[in-house]
């Protein structure tokens, strides 16, 4: 990310970090960060434009430093004290939900036959057969 070879006066024994040369992985890495302060809200476009440029065109980690130090740090959003997470889903079993939509039918049925005498016979034996065919097991050999 950042070479250690010093420029300019460092080279004369001076160590400091501001004087040392940065590759294009730390330009970029300072670009990907501008970015993501330009999408949460941090930056304007302009701002965006004109810090990207200088970063492209920074010789020096000072230079790169100085360029995301005034930018506000991300807002972090703390849970509510009374928030609960919601509960998990529990896994159901085929044969009581079968059995479950039986009885809605059925109950339905059945008050259609009190009220159509003829259709309403016809009616419960077809859910009684849908219901037998749904329930049963199958047949292993």
């Amino acid at each position: 990310m950042v070479t250690t070879a010093p420029v300019g006066p460092a080279a004369g024994g001076e160590t400091g970090h501001g004087r040392l040369e940065v590759s294009d992985a730390a330009r970029e890495q300072v670009i990907g960060f501008l970015r993501a302060a330009f999408i949460q809200g941090r930056l304007t476009w302009d701002d965006l434009g004109s810090r990207t440029d200088q970063a492209i065109a920074s010789r020096t980690q000072a230079e790169l430093v100085a360029l995301t130090a005034a930018i506000p740090a991300p807002r972090i959003a703390a849970p509510s004290p009374g928030a609960t997470p919601a509960p998990a889903w529990k896994r159901m079993n085929k044969k009581v939900v079968t059995w479950g939509a039986c009885a809605v039918i059925a109950s339905a049925a059945l008050g259609a036959a009190f009220f159509t005498f003829y259709g309403g016979f016809i009616a419960v034996f077809l859910i009684a057969v849908l219901a037998m065919a749904l329930t049963a097991e199958p047949v292993s050999r």
